[in-house]
């Protein structure tokens, strides 16, 4: 495909796109969240280590706190331009004033329904106190970015009038903002196209993601013409969000080749840094950032990566500071298994990797996620099971309660017979270790001296690692180890390990003698 001749041919894109970041504005309107002065300001020190072009630092006429925090974060003299959020009011210009900002985002409502139920106005008294406003602004020496809010819902005539009134009051920049998120890709790149027909100053976009269109919206407006859109880390903001700054920048470098002034490798740890000072916990699966972004299950899917990343990845990790993932499951190959096992620096024979491979599959047909720890126990517990079966189990059943007494009924092939017993204990780990006791009697005395257990990751699915060391009569030790989703199997399974290893030692011992 000829990007380039499709470029020249369906796209008026600007030599400067310049990034416009509102996470500290619109995003902190994300229900829950209330950001701290400190907590602004190493977020505005984050934002300008990346390189976006613009911090909009908050709305001053809203509190002190507003203004305290705008003064700070410009006295920090970061390369970004610092812009505050302000109504078509002198009151609010004074806030922004007396915060030290020089950069204003101003906005009325100009759609039927802002006109006519919030505001009660008419279009000329609107447009007279945008261009008032304006002009106040600029005679303060103010930068002005001029938003009709609910642009999207606005009749074109109408938008057009009071853009261009604002360009002629002194407006550098128009905004256009999709206040509820209406757009469509189609939609938002016929408009701004149409507006860049009628307008001279740069066109920015602020839109929302309330049907999951904003980052798509956004690169449609930039198609048409657009030089700026506004973005906040994550997609944070009211309802359904804001574009997502992420999204927007990987997708303009890569898929369209724009160069930004942004340092990409940045992006996941600003993401993750403030998905923890908010609060708002990401989505797995979220593009670009999400902590699946990058991961591989599929058998199919590892054993490309592993051999291309680029076979199923638009883009290597390290370029927004992630990493890859090899995930186990179900759907695990065995090159991804051999991966994970090289990672560990495990060696295993053949078949103790067959049997690592099906005990994965195992669990992952159960539903279970296996993690890099649980996968490690796995293995390291194969390694240590004896090679030789002296006893195995054939059979496991328990009862348990408050009303009966713990029960445990074993069933084992010793030397090529079947034998089963019940016994009882003061638990069911318990009662199994008295079975298996009873039924090996004739062939060795055993006693358990030391039993840990640990769940190795969190949850009441987690595996359950059992560690023991058994002794016989003669002095003899050995340990077992056991990983299982089954407490009580893994425990039983941990005990045999360590018996079949006791009887290894003394068949020694005999052929030694």
């Amino acid at each position: 495909m000829d990007i380039e001749k499709i470029k020249n041919k369906y796209m008026d894109l600007q030599d400067n796109i310049k990034i416009f970041d509102t996470t500290l504005r619109d995003g902190e309107q994300t229900p829950g969240i209330a950001l701290t002065v400190d907590e602004k300001i190493e977020i505005a020190k984050k934002l300008d280590s990346l390189g976006v072009d613009t911090i909009e630092i908050g709305f001053p006429i809203v509190s002190a706190g507003e203004r305290d925090t705008a003064r700070k974060v410009k006295e920090l003299n970061l390369n970004a331009e610092i812009c505050g959020l302000a109504r078509v009011l002198e009151k609010d210009m004074d806030a922004l004033i007396d915060s030290n900002l020089s950069y204003v985002h101003t906005f009325i409502g100009t759609s039927p329904l802002h006109r006519d139920y919030k505001l009660k106005m008419n279009k000329e008294q609107i447009l007279d106190k945008a261009v008032h406003a304006i002009e106040y602004a600029k005679d303060h020496g103010i930068t002005v970015e001029f938003s009709a809010e609910d642009a999207t819902r606005t009749e074109k005539d109408y938008l057009i009038e009071i853009y261009k009134a604002a360009e002629d009051a002194g407006a550098s920049t128009i905004n256009v903002p999709d206040t509820v998120g209406v757009l469509t890709p189609i939609i938002a790149k016929s408009l701004i196209y149409d507006l860049k027909q009628e307008l001279k100053s740069p066109i920015s976009v602020h839109f929302h993601n309330d049907f999951g269109l904003a980052t798509a919206n956004s690169l449609m407006a930039i198609e048409a013409g657009a030089s700026q859109a506004h973005v906040t880390v994550n997609g944070l903001g009211e309802r359904g969000g804001n574009a997502s700054l992420e999204e927007l920048v990987v997708a303009l470098e890569v898929a369209y080749g724009i160069k930004l002034d942004i340092d990409t490798k940045k992006l996941y740890n600003l993401s993750d840094f403030v998905s923890k000072i908010t609060g708002i916990k990401l989505s797995p699966n979220k593009p670009i950032v999400g902590e699946n972004a990058f991961a591989h299950e599929s058998g199919i899917h590892v054993h490309g990566v592993l051999e291309n990343a680029s076979t199923y990845e638009p883009i290597a990790p390290e370029l927004v500071g992630h990493s890859r993932k090899i995930a186990l499951g179900k759907h695990t190959g065995a090159s991804g298994l051999k991966s994970k096992l090289e990672e560990y620096n495990i060696d295993l024979s053949e078949s103790q990797f067959c049997s690592v491979y099906d005990q994965i599959k195992a669990l992952g047909d159960k539903g279970k996620t296996i993690t890099d720890a649980d996968l490690k126990a796995i293995a390291v517990t194969e390694l240590s099971t004896s090679k030789e079966e002296y006893i195995k189990l054939l059979g496991l059943s328990v009862m348990t309660g408050e009303t009966v007494s713990p029960s445990a009924t074993v069933k084992l092939l010793i030397n090529g017979e079947e034998n089963e017993t019940s016994q009882t204990g003061v638990g069911p780990v318990d009662a199994a270790l008295n079975s298996i006791r009873y039924l090996i009697k004739e062939t060795t005395d055993i006693e358990l001296e030391e039993y840990n257990i640990e769940a190795i990751t969190g949850g009441t699915d987690a595996l359950a690692e059992v560690f023991v060391v058994t002794s016989d009569d003669k002095g003899n030790k050995a340990t077992g180890r056991s990983t299982k989703d089954d407490i009580v199997m893994a425990s039983v399974i941990a005990i045999l390990n360590s018996i079949n290893k006791l009887l290894v030692i003394q068949n020694s011992s005999k052929n030694i003698t």
